[in-house]
C-alpha cells in the first residue's frame, strides 16, 4: 500500500454477500477484530436491494457493478468461478486488492495461493492484485500438514478425503436434507442393492445416493479417472508449500454430512517423526486444535467440529511399516476455514499493509 494511505482504515467489498459462503462472511467480519472502515456489500442485480446485518448494523446490498468498486481497497469474492473470472480483473483494474475464494485463478503462477498459517509472506507478492483462496479440502488438511513439513520435511502424501454435502453449494445440502426425509422412516432400506437408490429418487448434485451411502466422487472428471477435485489437493499442497514436486495422490469421497469436510492422512517426511514429535509439533501449531485420546473416545468429528474455525486433527500415529510416515485424521468446517475465514484472514494480512 501507498505511503498515502498509511495509517486509515480500508474499505471492504464483500462480492457475493447473500450466498453460502458471503453469510459466513458476515458473521466473521461481525465477530473478528474489526480492522475495516466501510463494508460494502455487493451481490447480483436479484439480490440488490436487500439489508443484511453486519457488525450489528443494516446495510443494503449493492449490484455487482464497474462502479461499486470505487473506493474499494480490498474486495473478497465469494461467487463462482465465471463470476470471478469476469469480475475480479475489473476490480483489480479499479484499484482494489482482490481475494478470491473461487478457483478461477489458483493455479495462476502470478496469483499466490495463501494459508496465512503457512506462507502469509507470499500475499504481499500479487503482480495481479489478486490473492487466491485454496479449494475447501486442501484448507481442510493443509494448516495440519505446513506445521508439520516445517519440522520435518514433507516429502509425500496419501489422502482420503470426506467431503460434506456443503462442499457441492445450497443444492447439496438441499438434496441430502431431502433424501434423509424419504428414507429417515424406512428400517428396511440399505439392505439390498438398489433400495435406496430407488426411495431417494433425487441425486442432485451428486452422481449417487447420499443418504445411508458414501459416494467415492467428487468434482468433475479429467484424465484418468481423476476427480477435478482430487487435483486440486494435489495441485494446491505443491503451490501453498512450494514443493512443486510433491507426491500426492488423493481418492475423495462424498459423505452424508451437511458440513465438516474430512481427511485421512498418511504424510511421508525426510526424517523419522515418532508420535510424540508430531503431537508436540501439531499441538502448538496456529490454527490447530489436537483432539487425540482415544482411549477416552477423544478425536474430531465433524458433528462436533462444525461451526468452529480451528482445524482439528486426532489419531496421530507412526506409520507401522515407515518411521518416516504418520497418520492422522482431520476435520474442518469447510464454509469456515474451508472458505470464509481464510479469506477474511488473507484480507486482515491486506488490512495491516495500511498501518505498515
Amino acid at each position: 500500500m501507498s505511503a498515502a494511505n498509511a495509517g486509515r482504515r480500508p474499505t471492504l467489498a464483500v462480492v457475493g454477500a447473500t450466498g453460502a459462503v458471503g453469510t459466513v462472511m458476515l458473521d466473521l467480519l461481525s465477530t473478528r477484530e474489526d480492522v475495516w472502515g466501510e463494508i460494502r456489500l455487493i451481490a447480483s442485480p436479484r439480490s440488490a436491494g436487500r439489508r443484511l446485518t453486519v457488525r450489528g448494523e443494516q446495510v443494503e446490498v449493492i449490484a455487482l457493478s464497474e462502479e461499486a468498486f470505487d473506493g474499494v481497497d480490498v474486495a473478497m469474492f465469494d461467487v463462482p468461478d465465471e463470476v470471478s473470472a469476469a469480475w475480479v480483473p475489473v476490480a483489480a483494474a479499479r484499484g482494489a486488492v482482490c481475494v478470491d475464494n473461487s478457483g478461477a485463478f489458483r493455479m495462476d503462477p502470478e496469483v499466490p495461493l495463501v494459508v496465512p498459517e503457512v506462507n502469509p509472506d507470499d500475499a504481499r507478492r500479487r503482480p495481479k492484485g489478486v490473492i487466491a483462496n485454496p479449494n475447501c479440502t486442501t484448507l481442510s488438511l493443509i494448516v495440519a500438514i505446513g506445521a508439520l513439513h516445517r519440522s520435518f520435511g514433507l516429502e509425500e502424501l496419501v489422502v482420503a478425503s470426506y467431503q460434506a454435502a456443503s462442499g457441492a453449494g445450497q443444492a447439496g445440502i438441499d438434496t441430502l436434507y431431502g433424501q434423509l426425509e424419504k428414507v429417515g422412516g424406512t428400517r428396511t432400506l440399505g439392505q439390498r442393492a438398489g433400495d435406496v437408490r430407488g426411495a431417494v429418487g433425487d441425486f442432485g448434485p451428486f452422481p449417487a445416493p447420499l443418504a445411508l451411502n458414501v459416494v467415492p466422487w467428487a468434482g468433475s472428471l479429467k484424465d484418468a479417472g481423476w476427480s477435478s477435485e482430487e487435483l486440486k489437493i494435489r495441485n494446491e499442497s505443491r503451490k501453498i508449500l512450494g514443493l512443486p514436486g510433491l507426491r500426492v495422490n488423493a481418492t475423495c469421497v462424498r459423505v452424508p454430512v451437511v458440513t465438516t469436510h474430512s481427511v485421512a492422512v498418511h504424510a511421508r517426511f525426510s526424517r523419522p517423526v515418532g508420535r510424540d514429535a508430531a503431537w508436540e509439533t501439531l499441538r502448538n501449531a496456529p490454527g490447530v486444535v489436537l483432539s487425540d485420546d482415544p482411549e477416552h473416545g477423544e478425536y474430531p468429528t465433524p458433528a462436533d467440529v462444525v461451526g468452529t474455525d480451528p482445524t482439528w486433527v486426532g489419531r496421530v500415529r507412526e506409520s507401522l511399516d515407515d518411521p518416516n510416515g504418520v497418520e492422522f485424521f482431520v476435520c474442518g468446517d469447510n464454509l469456515r476455514k474451508g472458505a470464509a475465514l481464510n479469506t477474511a484472514q488473507i484480507a486482515e494480512l491486506l488490512a495491516a499493509e495500511f498501518s505498515d
